[in-house]
């Protein structure tokens, strides 16, 4: 069955360089409990492919937010420091047992310490690509790897173009409201602007792209819990977020209630070479 995306959850439509836009980045702190517990995880795939090239097992999330990234790492034993630009996030992450460094990515000093491993789970948009991947280099061992991720939502398409509508209708102005499209193809911007900046960093291997796809369930109730939490909803009018709210519900509704929502989770994966500082 064919499946679009008629909204991103959480990068700015025709945009590749959702980097810029620093309100949008650093929003997400607004309620770190409901982000934390309605964010959809990662398919273990991708966390024993990225374990599978990883000799060592210090890892370094940018942009951890509350640990949903860093869970099933630290899980295995791998010891995780977070950089999170938003205290909000980074106080939640912390009090569930993260080291956490506040600051921006591109300011963050590694102050010497070498990692294993860098990932970033549907983070890395926010950090300018090239100054991050510099970054990222200057962080890694020889022969470390970073593991850049990202949940694709793939709402079935009859769906994807309902929620479109009400955002038409209630927000026109805002990227949510532009009609459904393949998500993967909207998110070509964001992966060929994170491969350039890897590649010009003179650091890495070449860049490899990585796919997994799955599914998950949710009820009416499941979806609306989430939707709050997608980039830049917090800053909306609390009227207009009802009423946004209120429409998706209806469209739910006339789904049958509940709804399947394939995932496509797509990684850019590379390595550190040595001799390369």
């Amino acid at each position: 069955m064919p499946t679009y995306s008629g909204h991103m959850p959480t990068i700015p439509a025709r945009s590749g360089d959702p980097h810029r836009a620093r309100e949008a980045a650093e929003s997400f702190g607004a309620d770190p409990a409901s982000y934390h517990r309605t964010r959809p995880r990662y398919p273990q795939e991708l966390v024993d492919a990225v374990l599978a090239r990883t000799a060592g097992r210090e890892f370094l999330d940018v942009g951890i937010g509350t640990g949903v990234s860093a869970d099933p790492f630290r899980a295995t034993g791998c010891r995780v420091l977070g950089v999170e630009v938003d205290p909000r996030m980074a106080q939640f992450a912390r009090q569930r047992g993260f080291e956490v460094e506040i600051a921006r990515f591109e300011d963050w000093d590694p102050a010497g310490r070498p990692f294993d491993t860098i990932i970033a789970g549907t983070t890395w948009h926010w950090v300018d690509p090239h100054a991050g991947a510099a970054k990222a280099a200057a962080a890694l061992r020889a022969y470390g790897q970073i593991a850049l991720f990202w949940n694709v939502a793939r709402p079935p398409i009859e769906l994807a173009r309902a929620f479109s509508t009400v955002y038409q209708r209630v927000l026109p102005a805002t990227p949510f409201a532009t009609p459904a499209t393949d998500p993967l193809t909207t998110y070509s911007p964001i992966l060929t602007n994170t491969v350039d900046g890897l590649r010009e960093a003179g650091a890495f291997t070449e860049p490899e792209r990585w796919q997994f796809d799955w599914e998950r369930d949710y009820t009416r109730e499941q979806w609306l819990e989430q939707v709050p939490t997608f980039g830049g909803h917090s800053r909306f009018p609390p009227a207009k977020l009802d009423e946004l709210l209120a429409g998706i519900a209806a469209a739910i509704d006339a789904a049958g209630g509940s709804f399947t929502m394939p995932y496509a989770t797509v990684a850019i994966t590379a390595s550190r070479r040595p001799g390369q500082d």
